[in-house]
């Protein structure tokens, strides 16, 4: 039987109960209120989905499939240089068996010179010599062992061209599957070339249509706003879940008490997980959280953006290669994961007490909505979704429901 995802992220975190029935029913209630938490969200990426523009959706998709074929290009190239590899270890495998071919059809010649050139008399004339029987025993023995070694480098040398002729058979099907791998990617890249096109044609009538209502000042006022109450609605609703966890706890205490439920004397009351994932409180890592992802800063936060000094960068960007991994920078749960204008294919995390980390501008998200992950996991990779001309990651740290400095969060060496 599989567990639904609610149930099976908060299962990670839980901790290790006594087995009773009062502690099952705990269980239950806290896997259903979990459930009606990644309910609640969803909701709110579905009206988000609902509010965008035809060419917003659009652009979504296009990004959607453009960095798809990326990822697919990617993995065909890491095929193609596995190929490679292998194709060059058994060419020098295939060098190794012919010095060996070479090595032992020269000593197989010379044996067989020496043979037909003593042949069979001297062999014959001891065994009717008589006069001298030791002699003629280790004689006999001398060239039994010139017999098997001869017998021995045949076989031997049998073995290296069967060797030889499976290490070519290996070489044929390594580069038919390495052409395979070449017309793939020359397929791939084709398409990548024609998705790449489509989406300079949408940005182009984005920004056509931007600058029909008021210029690029305004679109990125606008994109801004339009971030800013995505959080402010998802920092909503995790208030009210926070709350709603908090009346749930007091209400089961005091239902304890009532009940004066036994435990033994001195003993802690029993800890319940607030579904977060969290080892520890975030604030707590102030100054020694990793970035997440290696990369040239960009942009600094509070820095003029798009060239604009009325417009702040509220969190910094990052330059990276394209595809390059994206980490949590702490423990925390995906409670956004959807494309946004502005932000493109962008990934919150909540890590409890009013904390929030975004990562936009991805290529790919690899997580989704509800799911718990770890300090260090990867949860997506680089790419300039949005609408952006470079590979870059926008990443942003949100405390109370206020932007806040990442330098001031994550170590000076990153």
């Amino acid at each position: 039987m599989r567990l639904p995802l609610a149930a099976l992220c908060l299962l990670l975190v839980l901790p290790v109960y006594a087995v009773e029935p009062a502690d099952k029913a705990q269980t239950q209630r806290e896997l259903k209120a979990a459930e009606d938490d990644i309910r609640a969200l969803q909701k709110l990426l579905d009206k988000i989905r609902t509010e965008k523009s035809g060419l917003e959706k659009s652009l979504q998709k296009t990004e959607g499939q453009m960095g798809e074929l990326e990822q697919q290009v990617e993995d065909i190239q890491q095929q193609m240089q596995d190929s490679e590899r292998e194709l060059d270890s058994l060419n020098e495998e295939k060098k190794k068996l012919l010095d060996a071919k070479s090595a032992q059809h020269q000593q197989i010649s010379i044996q067989a010179r020496a043979a037909f050139q003593s042949g069979r008399q001297e062999y014959l004339r001891l065994l009717l010599n008589q006069q001298q029987p030791e002699t003629l025993s280790r004689t006999l023995a001398y060239y039994d062992y010139l017999n098997n070694a001869r017998l021995e480098q045949l076989t031997l040398f049998n073995t290296t061209l069967t060797q030889l002729s499976n290490v070519e058979a290996d070489i044929a099907k390594q580069q038919l599957q390495l052409e395979g791998q070449r017309g793939n990617l020359d397929l791939q890249l084709a398409k990548l070339e024609e998705v790449r096109s489509e989406r300079k044609i949408l940005i182009a009538k984005l920004n056509q249509n931007l600058r029909q209502q008021g210029g690029k000042l305004s679109s990125k006022q606008a994109e801004q706003k339009r971030l800013n109450q995505v959080l402010v609605s998802i920092e909503a609703e995790l208030a009210r879940q926070a709350k709603a966890r908090a009346e749930r706890l007091e209400r089961e205490r005091q239902a304890a008490l009532a009940a004066s439920t036994p435990r033994a004397a001195g003993s802690a009351p029993l800890a319940v997980s607030t579904g977060n994932g969290i080892d520890g409180p975030f604030a707590k890592a102030r100054g020694r959280l990793p970035w997440p992802v290696n990369g040239k800063l960009l942009a600094r936060y509070g820095s003029p953006r798009s060239g604009d000094a009325r417009l702040k960068w509220d969190g910094v960007l990052l330059g990276a290669a394209a595809g390059s991994e994206v980490h949590a920078i702490h423990d925390g749960r995906v409670v956004f994961a959807e494309w946004l204008r502005g932000a493109g294919l962008l990934l919150i995390l909540d890590h409890g007490g009013g904390y929030l980390s975004l990562y936009g501008y991805n290529q790919n998200l690899l997580k989704t909505p509800g799911q718990l992950v770890r300090a260090g996991e990867t949860i997506a990779t680089v790419g300039n979704s949005g609408g952006q001309t470079q590979p870059a990651l926008y990443f942003s740290i949100r405390q109370q429901g206020k932007p806040s400095d990442p330098g001031q969060w994550c170590r000076t060496q990153g």
